[in-house]
This record gives structure tokens, sequence and C-alpha cells, in this order.
């Protein structure tokens, strides 16, 4: 499975301002950004995010992946900061 497929996954299925994914050998990366992660818990997020992926994880083409979840504005500060380290 390739990253662009995730993206487009998770782009059809969630409301998301932003989603960036890396990997490749079933080990993948993900940072979403959206502002409907405001209200929810930090599990939440992470199920959100899982759900669509589902059935990937199931037949294996997903193995690992590692999620990183940011309204815009926790997104912004982030860019900043690694900007300026």
């Amino acid at each position: 499975m390739e990253p662009k497929e995730i993206e487009d996954i998770l782009r059809k299925k969630l409301s998301l301002d932003e989603i960036y994914v890396q990997g490749e050998n079933s080990h993948y990366g993900v940072i979403a950004v959206s502002d409907a992660f405001a209200s929810l818990s930090k599990v939440k997020q992470q199920q959100m995010i899982y759900s669509p992926l589902h059935e990937y994880f199931a037949t294996n083409a997903i193995h690992a992946l590692t999620i990183k979840t940011f309204t815009t504005d926790q997104w912004k500060r982030e860019r900043l900061l690694n900007l300026a380290g």
C-alpha cells in the first residue's frame, strides 16, 4: 500500500484540513489536522483515524501506524516551532 492511498482514504472518509502520510512496507506515519480533534480525547482522535483503515489492518496491508493529530492552531504552532528549531 502506498502512502497516497492512505491519504486518499482518510480524505474521503474524514473531514480533515490537512493530512500527511509517510512510510513503506506496511509501516506508516500519519499527521492529521482538523478542528474536529479539539473536542476529542487523544484516544478518540486515534480511533477516528484508525476507523476508516480497519480493513487494511485486517489484511496486513497496514501493520503499524503512528498517528499525530493537531487542531489547526496546534498545527500552526508546531510548524513555527519546527522552523525556529
